[in-house]
Parts: C-alpha cells; structure tokens; sequence
C-alpha cells in the first residue's frame, strides 16, 4: 500500500515530533477530515497538520483519506494536540478510536470516544497530560 502527504509544508519548527493520528470508526474519512478542522483552528497547529492518503482498492476511484500526520516542534505543541483530541471527542457519540503515534515508532496510545464522554475537567486534564507526557517523550510510553 502506498502513502503519500497530500498537504502540508514543514520548515522551521526545529526537531520535529511526527504525529500521526488515525480513526477506526464506520466513517473513518470524515471524521478525519472534522478532527482536521478543529485541529487547524489553534494558531499552534495552523500549517502542521497534513492528510495522508492511501491508494484506492483497485476497481475503487480516488484515493482515501487514511491518516492525519501532525508535526509538532518544540514547547506546548503536544498539549496542545492533546488538548484539542480530548475537546473533539468528548462531544462524538458511538464507537470512535483515535491512535495517536509517533512516527520514530517509539510511542502509540489509543483515546475512545466512549471513555472520554463523560469524564469532569479533572479527569479530561489529567488524560490530556498523560497523552502529551506518553507521545513527548518515548521513555514515558509503557
């Protein structure tokens, strides 16, 4: 299966922490592009979130949003994300998964929408600590 980066031009944001972020639901492509969204409206991530595409089955048309790929620099990038992440999927419904890992492979940690519904501001910061804490820094992802 071939992946491409559809958008999305990096430069200047020092040693870069490659994000990607994937979604198993029923409509895995839309939701993608919504979480995109609500992503590229904070100043800190506007131009580091990109749609990696993958090729169409054959007999399909176009190819298929798979992934979103987000590269964060340095300082509070990673809450960011995190932070956001949390915001979308406490108000989704149904069965949603979002993967988040790091593109060294070094870390990968899995939000469900129904775990984060009703959590109180406590609970939603601590878990928005624990996702920056675990895809910041590799030692912290046992």
């Amino acid at each position: 299966m071939a992946y491409r980066r559809v958008w999305g031009p990096w430069g200047g944001f020092g040693v870069p922490v490659d994000v990607r972020v994937s979604i198993e639901s029923g409509s895995d492509a839309d939701l993608l592009r919504d979480l995109r969204r609500w992503l590229v409206e904070e100043p800190e991530l506007r131009g580091r979130v990109a749609v990696v595409e993958r090729d169409p089955e054959p007999g399909a048309l176009g190819p298929v949003t798979d992934a979103l790929q987000v590269i964060l620099g340095a300082g509070g990038a990673l809450a960011t994300l995190a932070t956001v992440l949390v915001a979308w999927l406490r108000g989704r419904n149904g069965e949603i998964t979002v993967t988040l890992s790091r593109g060294d492979g070094q870390a990968s940690v899995a939000v469900t929408a129904k775990g984060v519904k009703d959590l109180d501001m406590a609970a939603a910061r601590a878990l928005t600590d624990h996702l920056a804490r675990v895809l910041g820094d590799a030692d912290a992802a046992g």
